[in-house]
């Protein structure tokens, strides 16, 4: 009889886990809390709760070549970075291929996952679930995968900030933004300097009278599209394949930190972080400096306090009449 493995998430690792069980002779059971596959890269215009969510422009930081699943590539007419929606086409094709959906039991959320009192013997867990309709039930498996994620509960340290029971417009994490339209001739600030941030500034900075970026400690900024046309993960792992093995630590960085300070000097556009490049997560965009160059985005630092509409920054500069802060 075939081991039972309980997989709990039917987005990317997910699906590849039910995929991958089967190919064991293992027998896996997905549970997915909501009605459909892709977990994060399915786009919903209303967030759902303890759930990921994305905005409609989302196109994907890693290119087809570093990111399909090995035993099923990418379509060739497929574009390298993909926008969420082809993401979620790949899946479903990933998932027929496969014949996965009859494993997975949607609208099914897990209650509990115990140990069996045995456990010391039989390795076994209690699963507990419950449908949509509030039925539970307890099943056991010998083993159990967790594959939902970390991007379900949106970080909001706004309220470590002085006066912002005092701000008039709105404020919101990025999880509850999707498109630009409904600031157009707004202020509107950004706090923080990841790849939503960065894809946020941006998108605003098309329509909004004025975007503010504020980063406590910058970032390095990376180009999708490097040397000759070709994604950068494509030659990057290459790269840090022949020099880890050739190069000190500090050299790489030195060397790759001046390749991209001669696209753009950090320091002149305010986003010089104190870090390596190769010691925390960079961000890619192949537009910020442009924006930040042509006025649209302009980078500050922390945030010091809000009063009103106004936001005062660490430097002591500050912006009246803000309509909007994304966190």
């Amino acid at each position: 009889m075939a081991r039972r493995v309980a997989i709990i998430g039917a987005g990317a690792s997910g699906l590849v886990s039910i995929k991958t069980c089967l190919d064991e002779g293992l027998e896996p059971l997905c549970f997915e809390s909501s009605d459909d596959i892709g977990g994060l890269w399915r786009f919903k215009e209303n967030p759902e709760p303890d759930r990921a969510s994305i905005y409609h422009s989302v196109i994907i930081n890693t290119s087809k070549e570093m990111m399909c699943f090995s035993d099923y590539p990418i379509p060739a007419h497929f574009p390298n970075f993909m926008h969420n929606s082809l993401i979620m086409d790949y899946f479903r094709m990933y998932a027929d291929h496969f014949q996965l959906i009859k494993h997975i039991r949607f609208n099914t959320k897990v209650l509990q996952v115990n140990q069996r009192p045995d456990f010391s013997r039989s390795g076994q867990w209690d699963v507990e679930t419950q449908d949509k309709d509030g039925k539970k039930e307890k099943l056991i498996f010998d083993a159990v995968m967790i594959c939902i994620g970390h991007h379900c509960h949106p970080h909001m340290p706004i309220h470590d900030f002085p006066g912002i029971e005092t701000f008039t417009g709105k404020y919101f994490h990025s999880r509850d933004y999707k498109t630009p339209e409904e600031w157009r001739g707004k202020k509107a600030v950004v706090i923080g300097i990841g790849n939503s941030g960065g894809d946020i500034s941006v998108e605003l900075s098309r329509v909004a009278k004025q975007v503010y970026l504020s980063t406590r400690r910058g970032s390095w900024v990376l180009n999708r599209v490097s040397d000759n046309g070709l994604p950068l993960d494509m030659l990057y792992s290459k790269a840090q394949m022949i020099h880890g093995q050739m190069l000190p630590y500090g050299m790489m960085n030195s060397i790759a930190e001046a390749k991209l300070n001669r696209r753009f000097d950090h320091g002149l556009y305010s986003l010089k972080p104190n870090h390596r490049l190769f010691s925390q997560h960079p961000t890619l965009n192949d537009e910020l400096p442009n924006r930040i160059l042509s006025g649209t985005v302009q980078v500050r630092p922390n945030i010091r306090r809000f009063q009103g509409s106004k936001v005062e920054f660490d430097d002591g500069s500050a912006v009246e009449d803000v309509d909007l802060v994304v966190c």
